[in-house]
């Protein structure tokens, strides 16, 4: 499955459309007014189905995720000199790749790929390619590409 994460153009908060392959949105996030970011994300029916809240007062940028109002997970940016690196507590799963150029994958500690990431270059708005093989990893997938997303953007580094 793939999907093309969209942030729209004009938008007083974060807001995004996820499509999928054939056109058709998957997911709508929408920003909400908070201290540090709170995304959330509707499926194609509208229903809320995630949230993504960023704790304020830590030294780096970390989120909490919720799927169905039930805490799933964290993401944190570690302290690092020379590349952006992410701490993932969440299923067992693990961010690796080049951060500066936004080609990054998800992937199960000591096994498979899990999801591809990659930031299409010359657009308006960031637009991003996940490429998430086994389609009920879609939406944590997302929520961890919404996290990496804000908190490059909390640090200045996106």
């Amino acid at each position: 499955m793939q999907m093309l994460f969209k942030q729209r153009f004009f938008s007083w908060f974060d807001s995004y459309d996820i499509y999928g392959e054939d056109g058709s949105i998957l997911y709508t996030v929408k920003g909400k007014m908070a201290w540090g970011h709170c995304l959330e994300v509707y499926n194609a029916h509208g229903i809320h189905v995630g949230t993504l809240k960023e704790e304020v007062l830590t030294w780096m940028p970390r989120f909490r995720m919720y799927l169905n109002g039930d805490h799933v997970g964290d993401i944190k940016k570690e302290f690092s000199f020379f590349k952006p690196s992410f701490t993932l507590d969440c299923k067992g799963w693990k961010v690796e790749g080049n951060f500066w150029e936004w080609d990054y994958q998800i992937a199960e500690v000591g096994g498979g790929t899990v999801a591809w990431v990659s930031k299409q270059l010359l657009n308006f708005t960031d637009t991003y390619t996940i490429d998430v093989p086994e389609a009920e990893n879609a939406l944590m997938c997302l929520m961890i590409v919404l996290a990496i997303d804000a908190a490059k953007c909390s640090s200045n580094n996106g």
